[in-house]
């Protein structure tokens, strides 16, 4: 669920000292016309694994978007591990378009995405082939109905990321979650569904968070931190061309542990926990920033 209205903002030019004024637009357009030459033709070989091979098409996003964020130039420190043995409910701050190859090369997942991504041209079709839910938060009568369908994608093992603030932001907050977007916590949720099946993991809550922290090697300032987030009316096209010119961007990922769903009461209390986890991780991440350089980043092998 990328972005909701907001101030209008227009992302500031990418100016770095030391790089020549040709260098970003030429580097923007070998990136992209690389990451279309990797992307096109990977398109059908996914819809053939959604149709035949139903493990392939799960895992095969990660592969592709380990790949997108060595292009891209994405630089991933990740701390933590989503297990690949059971059914996740993954949880996590949102900041940009970039969040999306960022988190699908953490691990297999699929995402909760606002309904408007769903037409979307050519981001519509990437969102659908990694099997996306759509929701529309105009309408209340509409989660309930989202629930069931993630309390049957976890029962079918499947790893969902819910962006539980509802929109993106600066980068330099997180903004309160939405507890009604918890409403597979409801009930009993995909706990009590899974339970009829005795061979099935009971699913898994962790939060994860996500804080961008140098471009080119130079650390964001908060003044700067708006260069990666994307929010309010910016536009997409101008911001992304922004950053292709900007050159490597390093993100620091914390993957909390796993708590069972059913150990939440409701879905208030789960929205307090998953709050809390991850405004500590990203409060931490923004203070360690300036103090210290990110670390090795994690290998192009799942």
């Amino acid at each position: 669920m990328p972005k909701d209205p907001q101030p209008t903002l227009t992302p500031p030019a990418v100016e770095l000292p030391g790089i020549n004024r040709w260098a970003g637009p030429i580097r923007a357009t070998c990136v992209l016309a690389a990451f279309m030459a990797l992307t096109v033709p990977l398109m059908p070989l996914q819809l053939v694994f959604l149709k035949i091979a139903p493990a392939w098409a799960r895992t095969f996003p990660h592969w592709y978007h380990r790949r997108v964020c060595r292009l891209l130039g994405i630089r991933l420190h990740i701390d933590g591990v989503v297990p690949r043995d059971a059914p996740v409910l993954l949880i996590s701050n949102h900041v940009s378009w970039l969040d999306i190859p960022v988190i699908s090369a953490v691990a297999p997942v699929s995402f909760i995405a606002k309904r408007e991504v769903g037409t979307w041209p050519f981001v519509s079709w990437l969102a659908k082939l990694q099997r996306s839910i759509f929701i529309d938060r105009t309408q209340r009568a509409d989660i309930p109905k989202v629930a069931a369908r993630m309390r049957a994608r976890l029962m079918q093992g499947d790893t969902l990321v819910l962006f539980a603030e509802g929109t993106s932001s600066d980068g330099n907050r997180v903004l309160p979650f939405k507890s009604s977007l918890f409403a597979i916590a409801a009930a009993g949720g995909a706990a009590a569904a899974l339970d009829q099946d005795t061979e099935a993991r009971p699913p898994q809550v962790q939060t994860l968070s996500l804080v961008y922290t140098h471009i080119h090697g130079v650390p964001l300032s908060r003044a700067d931190r708006n260069l990666i987030g994307w929010y309010g009316d910016m536009d997409m096209g101008g911001h992304a061309w922004s950053l292709l010119k900007a050159g490597p961007i390093d993100v620091v990922i914390k993957v909390s542990d796993p708590v069972n769903l059913d150990e939440f009461a409701d879905r208030k209390a789960l929205t307090r926990h998953a709050e809390a986890l991850v405004r500590t991780n990203v409060a931490d991440t923004l203070r360690a920033r300036a103090s210290q350089p990110p670390s090795d980043p994690a290998g192009d092998d799942p």
